[in-house]
């Protein structure tokens, strides 16, 4: 395999398999360390009732302390600031300082502004980065809006369930009254840099339905898909991870641009197709994907 600098594999995330685990289910939290997703969400919203807030903050105050989660991203998805628990909740994510803080409902660019102040006054990194979710009528108008205020903002993350509940559009097979406003968050994200994580399939034991959903959404050019169940992992990872002959083919094409009279060629001539030097810089990419997925399998 063709050698690739640090810098390039720094500059990937693997974000096939986000799976999202309530805070307050100890054992599911336990559990997080022996599964092969991309990216845990620790939740503090949907899923913890509001009496079991509190305590499923200390659960995260001791997993972070005593056996953080290692290899991969860690997000923990806040109440709205403007809920009586958003306050604590960004208190915990300064305290423990995950990878990610992720914003629900998000409709406003304030509301990723509002965050990233929180973060800045309290002296955190910029390497804890925010993430969105857009799960509203008012999030997908307002999305190539919000993608570009502030360099922290990494991702967005769909959320269906709440739109299709504002909205009256029923939850068929094939998405196809929704296609055109996942559509749009895609191109909104894709115009700022920003990933996009497609949203939950709710039926975890329909897997011939998920696997659909899965090829779907890896053509409309999501990064990954958001997960409810370790069973989701496994076709998440393969749909949206690189295709072995594509990985081939990027090898190549890294090849074909080091060689010395390709230096300063914008167009090279490769088994017969015409390759221009923007294609090495997606090459180089998903090179690097390839190589980040095999040193994990190589993590005991």
């Amino acid at each position: 395999m063709t050698a690739l600098t640090d810098i390039k594999l720094a500059s990937v995330h693997l974000r096939r398999s986000i799976l999202s685990v309530p805070a307050g289910n100890t054992r599911a939290l336990e559990k997080v360390h022996s599964l092969d997703c991309d990216g845990v969400i620790f939740d503090l919203e949907d899923s913890v009732a509001p009496e079991k807030k509190a305590e499923a903050r200390d659960n995260l105050r001791r997993l972070f302390k005593e056996n953080p989660l290692q290899d991969r991203e860690t997000i923990i998805r806040i109440n709205p600031l403007e809920t009586e628990f958003g306050k604590a909740d960004m208190d915990l994510v300064t305290e423990v300082s995950p990878g990610v803080v992720l914003i629900p409902k998000v409709e406003h660019m304030s509301q990723v502004q509002a965050v990233a102040d929180i973060l800045s006054e309290a002296g955190v990194p910029d390497s804890l980065a925010i993430w969105a979710m857009i799960e509203t009528p008012k999030g997908v108008l307002n999305a190539p809006g919000i993608a570009p205020v502030d360099e922290r903002l990494q991702c967005f993350v769909v959320g269906l369930n709440d739109l299709r509940k504002e909205t009256g559009v029923l939850p068929l097979p094939g998405r196809a009254y929704l296609v055109p406003w996942l559509m749009q968050v895609v191109l909104a994200g894709r115009a700022h840099g920003v990933d996009v994580i497609d949203s939950v399939f709710n039926d975890f034991k329909d897997a011939e339905a998920f696997e659909a959903e899965c090829a779907q959404g890896r053509a409309m050019g999501f990064s990954g898909k958001m997960l409810i169940h370790p069973a989701q992992i496994e076709p998440a990872n393969r749909h949206f991870g690189p295709d072995p002959l594509a990985v081939e083919e990027a090898e190549a094409v890294i090849a074909a641009f080091a060689q010395p009279q390709a230096q300063h060629l914008n167009v090279i001539n490769l088994n017969g197709k015409m390759v221009e030097r923007l294609h090495l810089v997606e090459a180089e990419k998903l090179a690097a994907t390839a190589r980040i997925i095999a040193e994990r399998k190589k993590t005991p």
